[in-house]
């Protein structure tokens, strides 16, 4: 069997809904699933209705590829599932046929390009990470205390201060003081700490 799915991002676009649902009505999809979201956005209920409507020697049919999935990655392992499951995927767009031999080559080439801009993005981010800490920058939230106000309210604990008086004192959260304490405390000494 032939299903039909249609993902739009906004309710405004009824006419890619109409020539989507054309197309796939032309190439003989019995039952046509619909849905209005964002590729960003993983709550699609009528591709989770698909997905389980769908049986072993069904076609799932798609006017572009890119429906499929909220990226290139994400499109490719819900393939790479329902081709498990024994239901092939067709594009309309590139005559994409996951039941031919010339399909499943071109659909190994994308996973393996997939594959490759995770890495590209993994190795990337590792170099960027290295390049600020380099120039001395860190990532991460700024401390909440500087280190003369982490000094200055660890002498207010010191002094007796309870740990909400000091929070509120400097304005930041019990838990903060908390964590300045504990850490202070596991290191033995009176060296500022980034909290």
């Amino acid at each position: 069997m032939k299903l039909g799915y249609i993902r739009v991002s906004t309710p405004g676009q009824v006419e890619s809904v109409r020539s989507q649902q054309q197309q796939l009505q032309q190439y003989g999809c019995e039952k046509i699933f619909t849905d209005i979201a964002s590729g960003a956005q993983t709550a699609r209920p009528a591709f989770r209705e698909i997905l389980s409507y769908a049986r072993k020697k069904d076609s799932i049919v798609v006017t572009r590829l890119d429906r499929l999935g909220r990226s290139t990655v994400d499109t490719l392992k819900t393939v790479q599932e329902l081709d498990q499951r024994g239901i092939t995927i067709r594009a309309l767009d590139t005559s994409l046929d996951t039941s031919t031999p010339q399909g499943r080559l071109v659909l190994s080439v994308l996973a393996s390009l997939a594959q490759w801009e995770r890495e590209l993005l993994v190795e990337r981010t590792k170099d960027g990470l290295a390049h600020a800490r380099a120039q001395g920058r860190v990532g991460g939230r700024k401390p909440a205390l500087d280190p003369e106000q982490q000094q200055a309210a660890l002498s207010s604990l010191a002094s007796g201060m309870s740990e909400n008086q000091v929070a509120k004192a400097f304005g930041v959260s019990r838990a903060t003081i908390s964590r300045l304490k504990a850490k202070n405390k596991a290191m033995g000494s009176s060296q500022t700490i980034d909290y």
